[in-house]
């Protein structure tokens, strides 16, 4: 893996994105969201996530964060993708009204057996390609990107219509995560 995907700076700000594995479009459902936001949350309380910008879109997840605390970022975002993988699995699982169950379930299972390192089910690709930010151009460019993905793929017409998105932070209102860090042109 090239040395720019890694996490090198315990306290930088990174961009990351993170996909389904086979791209698959599960966040179509917004429970499987909503468990997504819950652990989000839960690392911002517990692990010390600090979050500039979020975007959950069908198939990927955006984020703009920091590590504070202390905190590993390699395995914060580790410890965030094992849980979501092992809640949204079991959520499919046990969800009467998911059509695709047997299709994902499949899907995932037969990842997992392509992987060492995964037991039962692979629901993140293990790729995540995280790029420190270093300069408020820079930043600000990744956040814009992350809030521009629902606009360019036409879910809405204005970046902070879309509810699964820091965008509508960004904007002056209260969006689905509490403790979003706006960036400013002089936090850096």
């Amino acid at each position: 893996m090239s040395r720019n995907y890694k996490f090198h700076n315990p306290e930088g700000l990174y961009f990351i994105s993170f996909a389904v594995v086979g791209w698959l479009d599960v966040f179509t459902r917004n429970e499987y969201k909503n468990l997504f936001l819950e652990s989000l949350e839960f690392c911002q309380k517990n692990k010390g996530l600090e979050i500039h910008a979020w975007c959950i879109m069908t198939n990927h997840v955006h984020l703009v964060f920091r590590s504070i605390n202390g905190q590993n970022p390699e395995l914060l975002v580790g410890d965030l993708k094992r849980f979501t993988s092992r809640s949204i699995v079991k959520s499919i699982q046990e969800n009467p009204k998911e059509s695709r169950r047997e299709f994902l379930l499949d899907f995932f299972k037969k990842e997992a057996e392509k992987s060492s390192n995964v037991n039962h089910y692979q629901f993140w690709r293990h790729d995540n390609r995280p790029i420190e930010l270093w300069s408020n151009k820079v930043i600000q460019q990744k956040i814009d990107y992350v809030h521009k993905n629902p606009v360019e793929e036409g879910l809405v017409y204005k970046a902070e219509d879309y509810v699964y998105s820091s965008a509508i932070d960004y904007s002056g209102q209260k969006g689905l995560i509490d403790e979003v860090v706006i960036f400013r042109m002089f936090d850096v």
